[in-house]
């Protein structure tokens, strides 16, 4: 029987455990780091959690990234007693703002679903892109190009589920009081999607909390910035 720590990696919005593939590999002699899968069935970010621990062992270890980072705080509200660690990277805990702010989201929501239907993935990937990782990463090629290969591993149908997941997502913030076990929030300096600042709140929000902000780096932490996130994976895990 492994004494390695069970870590479950929840991915983002259209993202899969290529996500997390340097962390599984950089963390494997401490780590039994496996990454969950999205599909057409997993409506909603509450079903994203069932399904999270429905796949998991009695107590594990727990990461999310982006989208995954909500589902990570609804796994925590469903079963606090089974996560041992909590980590999430370049996320967000309110709902969908009411007013214009909601609507302006939603729009661009559907602007992105609109591209995925009409013009394929790849084009909707390269749209979505312009905000997810810093200007000075735009032209690395082989970043931009993991990034898009991984996209164009989903449908637009379930491209268009994981939007109406998020747009209906829980209010996260009344879990942050509850969390007690070793927490890691982490995010990118030029993360415009989910800035420091939000992650600063985060944390404070958190009793105990260790807060990692990733200098030149972008939303997708794990794979602009590897190195820099597994190493603040590896002392998270080991506290």
């Amino acid at each position: 029987m492994s004494n390695k720590i069970p870590l479950l990696l929840l991915p983002g919005l259209m993202c899969d455990h290529t996500v997390w593939g340097a962390q599984i590999a950089a963390l494997s002699d401490i780590a039994d780091g496996r990454s969950m899968e999205w599909g057409m069935e997993h409506t909603s970010l509450t079903k994203m959690a069932e399904a999270t621990l429905a796949s998991a062992p009695p107590k594990f270890a727990l990461a999310g990234h982006s989208m995954g980072g909500r589902v990570v705080f609804e796994v925590y509200r469903l079963a606090p007693e089974r996560v041992t660690h909590l980590s999430v990277m370049n996320t967000g805990i309110a709902p969908l703002a009411a007013g214009d702010a909601g609507k302006e989201e939603e729009k661009g929501r559907r602007f992105l679903l609109d591209i995925a239907f009409k013009e394929g993935i790849r084009a909707m990937a390269k749209e979505w892109l312009k905000g997810m990782i810093p200007a000075y990463r735009q032209n690395d090629q082989p970043l931009v190009e993991a990034i898009i290969e991984m996209f164009e591993r989903k449908t637009p149908e379930q491209f268009l589920v994981q939007q109406e997941a998020l747009l209906a997502r829980p209010d996260a913030r009344p879990v942050l009081a509850q969390v007690q076990c070793p927490t890691l929030v982490l995010t990118g300096k030029d993360d415009i999607w989910s800035p420091p600042i939000r992650h600063e709140e985060i944390a404070a929000g958190i009793a105990g909390a260790t807060l990692a902000l990733i200098p030149e780096c972008g939303h997708m932490s794990t794979m602009e910035r590897p190195e820099a996130v597994s190493a603040a994976m590896r002392s998270w895990l080991l506290r």
